[in-house]
């Protein structure tokens, strides 16, 4: 299990040799596909979006499209491949800089907030996409998501041997953890009510502190 409302972690596979084609004019065309490519996504799902609805969304042609990735799948892939990449990656910085098991576990949860409130419509194409992945691809993000679970379990074993949390099932408590934080993409609306950040700091204050007065 792991970060989807289950599921979900370094660096993303090279991508597949693309088509030929005339190069969009555009910064960083790459990274400008994937981000509009998720807010199709998210917003349509996959079967009811099309490479020349993208190309429509960024106002370029579909050879431009092409140029870069040879498929649609090919840009779903490469956005959860680099969601979990980028999320492995920011929140073991945030951890990295915590001290004692209980601030690396709070750190672990609002880290993880942060990064899904800045990627939301990746977060939201990675959950309803994840299962629908192409081999070899599934099996990087695979080693991503486990790699990411096992850090969680980590800090969590390091608290429970440092006495800072009592004896408890480590696997369980990490997927416990994991489904608060990724069942936020079902409801989490960015720029209403609290941030995502916050949610999670509330989160980590119910799990540590319980609900007995």
């Amino acid at each position: 299990a792991s970060p989807g409302p289950d599921m979900p972690t370094s660096a993303a596979p090279a991508s597949k040799r693309a088509r030929a084609g005339r190069p969009p004019t555009m910064a960083a065309p790459r990274e400008r596909i994937l981000a509009e490519a998720a807010k199709l996504f998210a917003r349509s799902g996959y079967d009811g979006s099309s490479v020349s609805d993208l190309a429509a969304a960024i106002g370029v042609s579909k050879a431009a499209i092409y140029h870069y990735f040879t498929t649609k799948q090919d840009i779903y892939d490469a956005i959860i491949l680099a969601v979990l990449n980028g999320l492995t990656q920011s929140v073991g910085q945030d951890v990295a800089r915590a001290e004692g098991a209980a601030d690396r576990l709070r750190a672990f949860m609002v880290g993880h907030a942060r990064y899904f409130e800045q990627h939301h419509a990746e977060f939201v194409t990675m959950l309803i996409g994840y299962s629908g992945m192409a081999l070899p691809e599934r099996e990087d993000a695979a080693r991503l998501r486990d790699g990411y679970e096992k850090r969680l379990r980590e800090v969590i074993a390091q608290g429970v041997a440092d006495g800072a949390f009592r004896a408890l099932d480590v696997p369980a408590t990490g997927r416990a953890v994991l489904s608060m934080l990724n069942w936020m993409v079902r409801w989490y609306k960015p720029g209403q009510g609290d941030s995502a950040e916050t949610i999670a700091a509330g989160y980590f204050d119910l799990l540590v502190g319980g609900l007995r007065a």
